[in-house]
């Protein structure tokens, strides 16, 4: 039985100081979780400001939700869709040629539901190059999704999937890409 009144959270290194991740919320406030459609060079420029590594021609868009840019590293040529969320908890590797479709979770933290502590579990995730994650679909923490994969829209992915697969259901399934099958 979990008990959270014994939940103990101070070991959690959180990456920098806490001045820093309040300014960043105030930030993450007026110029990411705003519908308004801002410039794209204003969002990646704060992401940079605040330790994100950012390559050339990623494109933001708005209400996107990034909880630690400092732990946050983006290659070439990504777009980020609509009310994206990326728990930066553990460092996220995003490589070159990826999309995040709109409302993509990409989650690197948990909790050990068999302790009575309720511990916190962090892990990274890296997404290989070449790779669409379509639309809603929730990556857990740990996870590595290989090069010139698709992850389709709705699919809660756990494991590990090898370059070129086709992940999708819930739990997802992954097969290979040139199977044939329709990503939807």
């Amino acid at each position: 039985m979990i008990r959270l009144r014994d939940y103990d959270n101070s070991g959690f290194d959180r990456g920098a100081p806490g001045w820093q991740e309040a300014l960043w919320v105030a930030v993450k406030c007026l110029f990411f979780l705003s519908p308004w459609p801002l410039p794209n060079g204003v969002r990646i420029g704060l992401l940079r400001a605040f330790g994100a590594k950012i390559g050339e021609r990623v494109v933001i868009r708005s209400r996107v939700n990034i909880t630690f840019p400092w732990r946050l590293t983006l290659g070439n040529d990504i777009w980020i869709g609509e009310e994206v969320l990326v728990l930066t908890l553990a460092p996220v590797v995003v490589e070159s040629d990826v999309c995040l479709s709109q409302r993509v979770f990409i989650c690197t933290g948990s909790h050990d539901f068999r302790k009575e502590t309720f511990d916190l579990i962090t892990k990274p995730v890296t997404i290989r190059g070449g790779t669409w994650i379509a639309a809603g679909a929730f990556i857990a923490p740990g996870v590595e999704i290989g090069a010139g994969s698709v992850v389709s829209a709705g699919a809660v992915l756990f494991d590990s999937v090898p370059e070129g697969s086709l992940v999708r259901g819930n739990p997802a399934t992954a097969a290979p890409l040139n199977s044939g099958s329709s990503p939807r």
